[in-house]
């Protein structure tokens, strides 16, 4: 009989799934994280990378895939993102859709393995700095090596990651020794330089054994779109000397215009896509107000420039906190510190041919034919006697060579019609002490 219900419980249990069995769990839904990197490689991509690294992580991805179209961008950028995904646990693999330049190339050899499309295209790493110039050698070694690295990481052959870098370095049937080199993906399959290449994302993810895998594409946010915007270089300056240029129009000029709102506006923007972008937080923008009130403490109040130059410290200050790095903070202010110059000179030539000017600038000689008077000239009671009139506590009138005139005592009471002399004169005010009668 025992024997008949345990071969009875084996039967029924064996035909339930999984799930029906006490202590048993349903296999998992294979997932795959698709990211898309296109456009430029700049300081707000890192934060939209950070965080599509996090959601794949939660959502339980076997793989990400990080599928490339960029230009390439900047060198500092691109060593923060090779950090993320060196760190993360979830294994990731590039797939280069179109092109992976420069920078492009070192993020998709930074990856666990390097897949490419027909027609595709990696290479051309050579390092220049924002002005488009070559770097000296020290920063290119250092860039070469870092090239090489992440080949050898990944299996590749690093003389041809240094190929990419460096001109002179020729690989026989590929470059010359005056070009840099940028393999197509038949090239690349040929000498090794791929794991493969595969028409579309299905055909790789069943080449890796995920066919059948749930696929997540990670979306940039508006605000996250907006940051890589802002952040690049080129608008990051634009907004500054904008900012910069208004608030110097605004300063010189009456009451709050259109000037400094446009100047909130541009500076908004700029602290606005840094912190989202993850560079600064809300002490940026609070150094950057500081530093507006000072200016304009220093405007109404002239303090021999101390106020004024804490004030432009301050904002200073701002501007290279809210950068990537402290050098490329300078740099920017710099540059947009004499764009904003030239943009003022050019402001106050239209501002003369405008009602404005008046308002910057004095139109006239305070001269008698214009109908000015100045205030009379009363050195010539000094040490002149007379009485007081009124009584002074301390202020009255007093009758001084004949004339009614308006008195201060030195300090003290003095009664009225006491004898007083003017013992000084500073611009319209007398000062008159009481005249005791034996002489003092």
């Amino acid at each position: 009989m025992k024997k008949f219900i345990a071969l009875f419980l084996i039967v029924l249990f064996s035909g339930l799934p999984a799930w029906a069995i006490p202590g048993t769990a349903a296999p998992a839904e294979q997932v795959v994280y698709v990211i898309p990197l296109t456009g430029p490689v700049e300081p707000g991509l890192h934060s939209f990378l950070e965080r599509s690294f996090q959601d794949a992580e939660r959502a339980g991805a076997q793989i990400i895939l990080l599928e490339l179209n960029t230009p390439g961008g900047r060198v500092d950028s691109a060593s923060a993102i090779r950090d993320l995904i060196f760190d993360s646990p979830v294994p990731i693999y590039a797939y280069v859709r179109y092109s992976a330049i420069s920078a492009g190339a070192f993020l998709a050899l930074a990856c666990q393995a390097l897949y490419m499309a027909p027609g595709s295209s990696i290479g051309a790493a050579e390092l220049r700095d924002l002005t488009g110039e070559a770097v000296g050698e020290k920063e290119l070694s250092y860039w070469e090596s870092q090239m090489r690295t992440v080949a050898e990481r990944q299996g590749k052959d690093p003389q041809i990651a240094a190929a990419m870098v460096r001109r002179e370095i020729e690989i026989e049937g590929l470059d010359t020794a005056e070009e840099l080199l940028t393999l197509t993906s038949a090239e690349a399959e040929e000498i090794g330089f791929t794991d493969g290449i595969f028409a579309s994302r299905a055909d790789l993810l069943a080449h890796l054994g995920y066919q059948d895998a749930a696929v997540i594409l990670a979306e940039q946010s508006p605000a996250e779109r907006l940051a890589r915007f802002i952040t690049h270089p080129t608008v990051a300056i634009l907004l500054i000397t904008i900012g910069l240029a208004a608030l110097m129009i605004e300063v010189m000029t009456a009451g709050f215009g259109v000037a400094g709102l446009i100047s909130l506006l541009a500076f908004a923007l700029f602290f606005g896509g840094h912190i989202i972008a993850g560079f600064a937080g809300m002490e940026v923008i609070l150094l950057f107000m500081l530093g507006v009130v000072l200016l304009l403490v220093e405007a109404f109040f002239p303090n021999f420039g101390i106020i004024g130059l804490a004030g432009v410290t301050a904002i200073v200050a701002s501007v290279v906190l809210s950068a990537s790095t402290a050098q490329e903070g300078l740099r920017m202010f710099a540059t947009a510190m004499l764009f904003s110059v030239l943009i003022l000179l050019i402001a106050l030539r239209f501002l003369k041919r405008s009602g404005l000017w008046t308002q910057l600038i004095l139109q006239f000689s305070e001269t008698r034919e214009q109908g000015y008077v100045g205030p009379a000239d009363m050195t010539y009671l000094l040490g002149q006697e007379g009485v007081a009139l009124t009584p002074l506590r301390p202020s009255g009138t007093a009758v001084i060579n004949g004339e009614r005139t308006d008195v201060v005592s030195e300090g003290g009471f003095i009664a009225q019609e006491a004898a007083v002399i003017v013992t000084a004169v500073e611009g319209t005010r007398v000062v008159v002490r009481e005249k005791k009668m034996n002489g003092g």
